[in-house]
């Protein structure tokens, strides 16, 4: 008999542990807390979305056309009575021509003329010039006299209706003709023509196909 008891008393302990651990499987329910005034008729966070600014735009300023080249007279005289579209040097000022491409009359005495740019015609036929300086290329110009002459350019045309007291070229395929004489000739270049009726005077020439005479 107290084997039996013993027996019952141990099988309700495994039944009862077994009850226990059966209970201790099942999940625990989860309990979820909402924040105090959030509930299921708690209305929706609303959001404030600025509208696109605006940007207005100035037209843009027209723009200014270019001119054309200008030829450019330093000082810039009043044009003499007798021939109003001239430029005046006066009785022995200066003038300097500047340019392209374009036609300028002078008249007076110069007592010195500056010819500077690229393809500038002067008639200076109506000027007696003491120094006449020209630098560029392709300059054509017709003075009445010319006391000296000195060209820097290329392709440039100088022709006197007086006798020239002395020319110093330097350049390129440039001529120089003088009604009368000129004393002495300096040409540093080639292709370049010195011609005179009178004949010319002292001749110092570097480079090839020059002709003087």
């Amino acid at each position: 008999m107290r084997i039996r008891r013993l027996t019952v008393v141990s099988l309700g302990t495994v039944v009862v542990c077994g009850v226990l651990a059966g209970c201790n499987l099942q999940p625990q329910p989860v309990e979820t807390r909402l924040p105090p005034g959030v509930g299921a008729s708690s209305t929706q966070p609303t959001f404030s979305v600025p509208s696109p600014s605006v940007v207005t735009l100035s037209p843009a300023p027209e723009a200014t056309p270019t001119s054309a080249p200008v030829v450019t007279v330093d000082p810039a005289p009043s044009a003499p009575a007798t021939d109003p579209g001239a430029v005046s040097c006066g009785d022995g000022g200066s003038q300097t021509v500047s340019g392209a491409e374009q036609t300028v009359r002078v008249v007076g005495i110069c007592g010195e003329l500056v010819v500077s740019g690229s393809a500038l015609t002067v008639d200076a036929s109506g000027a007696t010039v003491k120094t006449l300086r020209i630098s560029g290329d392709r300059a054509r110009v017709d003075v009445g006299a010319i006391d000296v002459l000195v060209v820097q350019g290329n392709d440039g045309s100088i022709t006197s209706a007086a006798p020239i007291g002395s020319v110093d070229l330097s350049g390129d395929r440039a001529s120089v003709r003088a009604a009368g004489s000129i004393a002495s000739v300096t040409v540093r270049g080639q292709d370049n023509v010195v011609g005179a009726s009178g004949g010319v005077g002292t001749t110092t020439v570097e480079g090839r196909g020059n002709q003087i005479g």
